[in-house]
């Protein structure tokens, strides 16, 4: 199946103001991209790239002062099948983990694990160790919540969350992915695009999506609190420890985000591009 996506972003800048954007899809997706994705501005303004920490492409530029817009429209080949299922998968002891997963395991900016581990170990001891014990964690956060845009708060952290019991969907991936830590399973923070595909629309502005991955059985495996089901055309843009690593933007100045849409569509063959 063939999936188009993209957004456009408009930002007001009462002066010229840096920016680090995190748009473009994930280096282990680019193959399947069949009309690339990439970033256009306008007005036109220069922009550079570079490869961060976490191997995410980030792209730089300038906005000039007044409105800029950022767009892209891209079409991707997606295989159509549902997130992998794995419930076999086993738990690592932590020093047979690789040495590239262990910052997975520690603390950061919203997945406070120093105050949430005696929380975690309550909860989720007994549980079978290594995908049970993660399905448990994403069925305990899928409950615990609910779900509204009207909850949405850009310093909620972890912590917050599993007090307030309300979010959005990088919330339930906090503290999903905050929980599974506090057990010694290295688990990292994903965003991308995700569409209605194979269930039913709805009727919410499409956004940016985020759900995590958890390492287990010698490789990472795809989880989401917020659906807590197997989806269905999930594209991936970039991974860090948690949101911080992944804004969409930084901006280093004054800015309003003026206007915000993102889509993610199958593409049906009658229908064409």
């Amino acid at each position: 199946m063939q999936i188009r996506v993209g957004y456009e972003l408009i930002y007001e800048c009462p002066q010229p103001t840096p920016m680090i954007l995190a748009l473009n899809i994930h280096f282990t997706r680019v193959s399947d991209l069949v009309i690339a994705d990439h970033i256009i501005t306008s007005p036109p303004t220069p922009i550079t790239a570079y490869r961060d920490g976490f191997g995410n492409w980030c792209s730089c530029i300038v906005t000039p002062a007044g409105d800029t817009r950022i767009t892209t429209d891209a079409l991707i080949n997606d295989s159509g099948l549902l997130d992998a299922v794995d419930p076999s998968a086993p738990q690592h002891a932590v020093e047979d983990l690789p040495p590239d997963t262990l910052v997975f395991l520690l603390g950061s900016r919203y997945c406070e694990t120093d105050r949430l581990s005696e929380t975690a170990w309550a909860l989720f001891e007994q549980t079978p160790p290594g995908w049970p014990r993660v399905k448990a964690i994403c069925d305990f956060v899928h409950d615990h919540l609910t779900f509204g845009y009207q909850h949405a708060r850009v310093t909620k952290t972890a912590l917050e969350t599993f007090h307030e019991r309300r979010g959005v969907c990088r919330d339930y991936t906090h503290l999903a992915v905050t929980l599974c830590r506090c057990m010694n399973i290295p688990a990292r923070y994903c965003t991308g695009y995700l569409g209605d595909i194979g269930v039913p629309a709805s009727p919410d502005p499409m956004d940016f999506s985020a759900w995590f991955e958890v390492y287990l059985g010698g490789r990472w495996h795809i989880f989401d609190p917020r659906n807590n089901i197997p989806r269905i055309g999930r594209v991936l843009i970039a991974q860090g420890r948690d949101a911080a690593d992944v804004p969409i933007s930084n901006a280093f100045g004054p800015n309003v985000l003026k206007s915000f849409k993102v889509w993610t569509d199958e593409v049906k063959e009658q229908s064409g591009w």
